[in-house]
């Protein structure tokens, strides 16, 4: 943490704080401590559709994004629509650059990320990491849907922990949610979701990067599919 920084958020306090509230309390509290400056990222995939549930319905006053890569499945498309029109509000969403687009499309060609782990992650930086860098401009505390069991590299995370690079506090809610207790949360409280979980997607990204997983599957086995799971993050949360 910067020394200007340390002198402006406390993060032991923050944990502490939040430690014996609700998730919905916990928002509501961070949104009070960081007014205009934290924003929750939402991949519009079933966890996110929780936290958007819980932001909307409790009229938390907290920023809702996406990133729209230009290679979502149709099913998402919809969902963020259909999201929008419920609960009367918008997710603002952020495109990638579009002349990097056009130079990697045109240099490697539109597949380029089967070809190398290294391209993969050229095209999810481009696609992903650079427009969430710019949505996150201003804020001090991004709230995220990622729980523990989606990754290996996601088992030392904290709830609440602090993102050296980003200079941001980064509350991770559903951290350790199990994702049954994700799809009850959904169905008992009729979320929207996208209904491509109901065909074995577990985790939706890209659709040429994303595929149904079979029982017994690594949860993470449907992205990516063509690399091992050690290697299988895009660098949004790799900080």
């Amino acid at each position: 943490m910067s020394q200007t920084e340390a002198l402006t958020i406390n993060v032991p306090e923050l944990q502490e704080a939040i430690a014996a509230k609700s998730i919905v309390e916990s928002l509501q509290f961070l949104a009070e401590q960081f007014p205009g400056q934290i924003a929750f990222s939402s991949s519009l995939g079933i966890e996110d559709q929780v936290i958007t549930h819980l932001i909307f319905s409790n009229n938390i006053p907290i920023r809702v994004f996406t990133l729209d890569t230009g290679r979502l499945f149709n099913e998402t498309y919809s969902l963020l629509h259909n999201t929008n029109k419920r609960y009367g509000k918008k997710i603002e969403i952020y495109f990638p650059q579009t002349d990097s687009v056009e130079k990697l499309v045109n240099e490697k060609g539109p597949m380029s990320f089967y070809q190398s782990v290294e391209n993969r992650k050229e095209c999810c930086y481009i696609r992903k990491v650079e427009p969430l860098n710019r949505a996150l401009q201003g804020v001090k505390c991004w709230i995220t849907g990622i729980r523990r069991e989606q990754s290996d590299a996601r088992q030392t995370l904290q709830a609440l922990e602090w993102d050296e690079k980003l200079q941001l506090v980064k509350y991770n809610p559903l951290l350790e949610w199990s994702f049954e207790e994700t799809t009850k949360f959904v169905k008992d409280n009729y979320v929207l979701y996208n209904p491509l979980h109901d065909q074995g997607f577990v985790s939706i990204g890209c659709a040429s990067c994303t595929r149904a997983i079979q029982p017994g599957e690594h949860f993470r086995a449907g992205r990516w599919w063509w690399e091992d799971n050690s290697k299988k993050e895009c660098g949004l949360h790799t900080h």
